[in-house]
């Protein structure tokens, strides 16, 4: 009788556990309007549907990696954004874009090996439709370790996937640049600035907002722009 009944309490306790139909679908749609807000930067409404449709079906990845965004990318606040992250890499572990926020996080709060394992999850991954995003990342982090060679191969590994990853070719400039090789590093320059949409290959144009940027920027990002600077005086 006992036994009979901790399965009845059991089986009880399973079904209001469970999210019904009806809460995955408001869910999504609370996501889904979510998106719509952060796509137009409006971070605190957005923040507001990602929770409404985490209070409703906790278990959903793409949700738990929305808030962590938002954590990590708006309010900066990384050990949040980890555990968000962490918490959508439970539901599947083979989330490749979790795995490359997470190393994000890691790399943002001082955790370098920490963010180079993530990334490589990340990529150990055959199915992760933006690799080159986390070949990028695992880029950056090589370089300031001043691992040059290492940050090439992985920039040129992204640039094999998406040709015209011009975040690429940023990295790939300060690499060529940190080992003295400033003809290419020019080239790479030129090819980033070409591609990017907020340049379409106007270096005066780069140049002043580079120098804008600067007033505002601290520790590696502003030597980074320092550094983009003296490259496209070559």
């Amino acid at each position: 009788m006992k036994k009979l009944l901790y399965l009845i309490m059991l089986v009880f306790v399973c079904s209001c556990a469970t999210v019904s139909v009806e809460e995955k679908q408001q869910a999504t749609a609370y996501y889904k309007l979510g998106v719509s807000y952060l796509n137009e930067n409006n971070i605190q409404p957005a923040f507001i549907e990602f929770q409404k449709a985490y209070e409703l079906n906790p278990e959903d990845k793409d949700v738990l990696n929305a808030i962590g965004i938002i954590y990590l990318l708006k309010f900066e606040d990384f050990p949040k954004a980890m555990d968000f992250f962490s918490k959508a890499l439970e539901v599947d572990r083979d989330f490749s874009e979790a795995y490359n926020n997470l190393g994000f996080a890691y790399e943002k709060s001082g955790r370098f090996e920490e963010a180079i394992d993530s990334y490589k999850k990340a990529l150990s991954n055959l199915l992760y439709r933006t690799p080159e995003k986390a070949y990028n990342s695992l880029g950056r982090v090589y370089y300031r370790f001043g691992r040059y060679d290492e940050a090439i191969d992985v920039n040129k590994e992204a640039l094999k996937r998406v040709s015209d990853f011009y975040y690429s070719y940023y990295g790939l400039a300060l690499c060529y640049n940190a080992k003295g090789k400033y003809g290419d590093a020019a080239t790479a320059i030129t090819m980033a600035i070409e591609l990017d949409p907020l340049y379409k290959g106007d270096k005066g144009r780069a140049i002043s907002d580079l120098k804008e940027r600067k007033l505002k920027a601290k520790g590696d990002e502003e030597k980074d722009i320092n550094d983009y600077l003296e490259i496209l005086k070559y």
